[in-house]
């Protein structure tokens, strides 16, 4: 295996490890020495690859929500498209996945939340302009992520048990009417 393809698979498993730990535990409770031994390591690498706690946490914060061409779907459809497109990337990989690290951490860590607002403006309101216009696509935006991030919250994170009982279908169905009206106000 070259060296360039070793470090990639080390820097890969370093955030994977990263991002576990700060979904699990937040900025403040996760420590460099716990990401090295849950990517079975030693803390000097992930020194070298990230430099410093707060560079890895922006590293693991990177986040591309990989939304579909919402202009392409019809408009019966967007509400349902949106949830449905939250729930198959939490569902996937939620480890691995830096939504749940900003949403767990957005709460008391600054950088997170600036994160997170970041994420939302540059990514959904783009997105929801090509479905539903520009003038309605921020506060649009906004209200979606209310919803979604609610979701997130609820089931994958304080884990309600009739939120976390739901089939994926079934939050698709149980959540896609109130976005279907969030859209149309």
């Amino acid at each position: 295996m070259t060296s360039r393809r070793t470090s990639d698979l080390t820097k890969t498993a370093i955030l994977r490890a990263a991002r576990e730990r700060f979904a699990a535990q937040g900025y403040e409770r996760t420590t460099i020495r716990a990401v090295a031994a849950d990517a079975e390591i030693d803390p000097s690498m992930v020194m070298r690859y990230f430099g410093s706690k707060e560079q890895l946490f922006d590293a693991a914060l990177a986040v591309d929500l990989r939304l579909p061409d919402l202009g392409a779907v019809p408009a019966g459809e967007l509400p349902a498209a949106l949830v449905r497109h939250f729930v198959e990337r939490w569902e996937g990989d939620p480890a691995d996945d830096a939504l749940l690290v900003l949403l767990r951490s957005a709460v008391t860590n600054e950088q997170a939340a600036a994160r997170m607002r970041e994420a939302f403006a540059a990514q959904v309101a783009p997105a929801l302009a090509a479905a539903v216009g520009p003038e309605r696509a921020a506060r649009a935006a906004g209200l979606v992520a209310a919803q979604l991030l609610g979701l997130a919250l609820t089931r994958y994170l304080l884990r309600l048990p009739a939120v976390v009982a739901l089939t994926p279908e079934g939050v698709v169905q149980g959540l896609a009417p109130a976005l279907a009206a969030t859209l149309s106000a």
